[in-house]
C-alpha cells in the first residue's frame, strides 16, 4: 500500500508539472517565438565575432538586469507604484551612467570595477562558442519563469578559463549568503517590534526621499559588483565609442524594464512581507546595501549578488515569523511558510548555478581538464 501510495504521489507530481509546463507554453506563445529567433540569429552570427561580441552583450546587458531587478530596483519599484515609470527610470538610469563613466575613467576604460582583471576572466574572448552567446538566452527564460538565478554564475562562468576562478566565484557567493541569512535573522528580530508599531498608519513623507537615496546608493553598489557579468562579452578597455554603445544600450533597457514595472521576476518581490512599504524597503535596501559594499571592499573576486539577496530575503521572513507570532500555532505556520519562501527561492538559484557549471564544462576545455583532473 505505501509503496502504491508512493507511486500515485509521484504521478501527481509529474502531472503537475507536465500541466505547468503546457501552461507555460499556451500562454508565452509570443515569447516562445522570439526565443527561437533570438537562438537563431545566435546560431548564425556566432562564427562572425565583432557581431557576435555586441549580440551577446546585448542579451546579457537586458537579461542580467531583468533577472537581477529583484535585488536593487525590486524593493523600489515595490513601494513606488503610484509614480510615473519614467520618473523611476531616470532616477535609477542616471545613477547607472554615473557609476560606470566613473570606472571608465578611473580604471582606464574597464567599466567593471576591475572585477574582470582577476586570473581566469582578465581575456577578452577573441572569439564566441554557440552555449556563450545562448547563455544570455537561456536567463531569459528562466527570468520569465521567476528564476532568481544567478547571472555572475551563468554568465561569467562561461567565459572563465580556470576552475580555480569559478570556485572562487561560489565561494565568496556562498559566503556571502550565509552573512546574509544571518544578519537578517539578527537584524529584523531586534528590529521587528520596533518596526511592527511604527510602520503602522500612513508613513511621513521624509520616507520617500530617503528610499530613494538608499535605493539609489543600493543600486550604485550592486553596478559595481555586477556590471562584470554585462561587460564580459565586451574588451577589456572600452574605447570612447564602446563605452557610448554599453552605456546607451543599458539605460535604455532600463526604460523598458521600468515600463514593464519589473516583468514577471518581480512577483518574487511582491510576495514578501510588508516590501511594498516603503519603510520596509528602505530598510532591506539599507541592509543589502552595506553587506554588498564590504564583499567590494573584500576582494575583487565577482560574487553572485543573488545569493546574498535571496539569503537577506530568507533570513529576514524567518525573523519575522519568530518575532511577530506568540501563539505557536500562528509562529509555526509562519515558519513553514518562510522556509518554503526560502527554500523555493533557494532550489531556483541552485538550478542556475547546476546550468552555468554545466555550461562551463561543455564550452571550456582547459576547466574540463582541471576538473577531470580533480576527480580522477
Amino acid at each position: 500500500m505505501a509503496k502504491l501510495k508512493d507511486q500515485n504521489i509521484n504521478q501527481d507530481a509529474l502531472s503537475k508539472a507536465a500541466y505547468s509546463l503546457f501552461d507555460f507554453t499556451k500562454k508565452e506563445k509570443s515569447f516562445l517565438l522570439i526565443i527561437c529567433i533570438l537562438v537563431s540569429i545566435a546560431g548564425i552570427i556566432t562564427p562572425y565575432t565583432y557581431a557576435a561580441m555586441w549580440f551577446g552583450f546585448a542579451l546579457a546587458a537586458y537579461s542580467a538586469i531583468a533577472n537581477d531587478s529583484i535585488q536593487t530596483i525590486g524593493t523600489f519599484i515595490a513601494s513606488n507604484q503610484k509614480q510615473k515609470w519614467y520618473f523611476l527610470w531616470l532616477f535609477m538610469g542616471l545613477i547607472f551612467v554615473g557609476t560606470v563613466t566613473f570606472s571608465w575613467f578611473y580604471y582606464n576604460g574597464d567599466v567593471s570595477y576591475q572585477r574582470l582583471r582577476v586570473d581566469g576572466l582578465d581575456k577578452a574572448p577573441e572569439s564566441f562558442v554557440f552555449l556563450q552567446i545562448a547563455a544570455p538566452i537561456v536567463l531569459l527564460v528562466m527570468t520569465r519563469l521567476r528564476m532568481p538565478v544567478s547571472t555572475t554564475f551563468l554568465l561569467l562562468n562561461v567565459f572563465t578559463y580556470k576552475a580555480g576562478t569559478i570556485i572562487g566565484v561560489m565561494q565568496k557567493s556562498f559566503v556571502g549568503y550565509f552573512v546574509a541569512f544571518f544578519l537578517a535573522i539578527i537584524v529584523w528580530y531586534v528590529l521587528e517590534k520596533f518596526v511592527t508599531n511604527y510602520l503602522k498608519g500612513k508613513p511621513s513623507k521624509f520616507w520617500y526621499p530617503l528610499q530613494w537615496i538608499t535605493s539609489g546608493s543600493l543600486w550604485a553598489v550592486w553596478i559595481m559588483q555586477d556590471a562584470a557579468n554585462i561587460a564580459v562579452f565586451l574588451p577589456r578597455e572600452l574605447n570612447a565609442w564602446e563605452f557610448s554603445a554599453y552605456t546607451g544600450f543599458v539605460f535604455l533597457g532600463l526604460g523598458v524594464l521600468f515600463y514593464m514595472k519589473g516583468d514577471k521576476i518581480q512577483g518574487i518581490v511582491n510576495e514578501k512581507t510588508r516590501v511594498t512599504d516603503v519603510r520596509a524597503a528602505t530598510i532591506v535596501d539599507f541592509v543589502y546595501a552595506i553587506i554588498l559594499f564590504y564583499f567590494k571592499a573584500y576582494s575583487q573576486m565577482p560574487m553572485s549578488t543573488t545569493w546574498v539577496f535571496i539569503g537577506l530575503l530568507g533570513g529576514r521572513e524567518l525573523s519575522i515569523a519568530l518575532a511577530k507570532s506568540k501563539k505557536l500555532k500562528k509562529r509555526k505556520a509562519r515558519l513553514v511558510r518562510a522556509y518554503r519562501m526560502a527554500s523555493n527561492d533557494l532550489l531556483k538559484a541552485g538550478i542556475g548555478l547546476i546550468v552555468s557549471l554545466l555550461l562551463a564544462l561543455i564550452i571550456n576545455e582547459g576547466i574540463r581538464k582541471e576538473v577531470f583532473g580533480y576527480i580522477f
